[in-house]
């Protein structure tokens, strides 16, 4: 029904920046809060940031200050600008959103990831 997409991932030395773009395509009616996790080898799935859809944003305290999230509605594309990257940022970085397929109808979707590994 609906697929997330993301890119932009790689390999970037300490102090360096990438950005990450999630994609959404399909039966889209409306997305409502699109979040970015990220999960490193052998530790749980966290947040690291979302946003709604009006542009109300919420960040982990870790990336507060070094990560921008923002959204381009009109693409159903979300971002994350990750500036100032250290080591412990290493992780595989996934897109999920809730999206009304259909009026009254919520579903939520997760990517496939995008690995994002940060050398010192």
């Amino acid at each position: 029904q609906v697929q997330l997409v993301e890119s932009g991932g790689g390999l970037v030395q300490a102090g360096g920046s990438l950005r990450l773009s999630c994609a959404a395509s399909g039966t889209i009616f409306r997305i409502t809060t699109m979040t970015w996790f990220r999960q490193a080898p052998g530790k749980q799935r966290d947040l690291v940031a979302s946003i709604t859809s009006g542009g109300s944003t919420n960040y982990k305290d870790s990336v507060k200050g070094r990560f921008t999230i923002s959204r381009d509605n009109a693409k159903n594309t979300m971002y994350l600008q990750m500036n100032s990257l250290k080591p412990e940022d290493t992780a595989a970085y996934y897109c999920y959103a809730i999206v009304e397929v259909k009026f009254g109808n919520f579903l939520s979707f997760w990517g496939q990831g995008t690995q994002v590994t940060v050398s010192s």
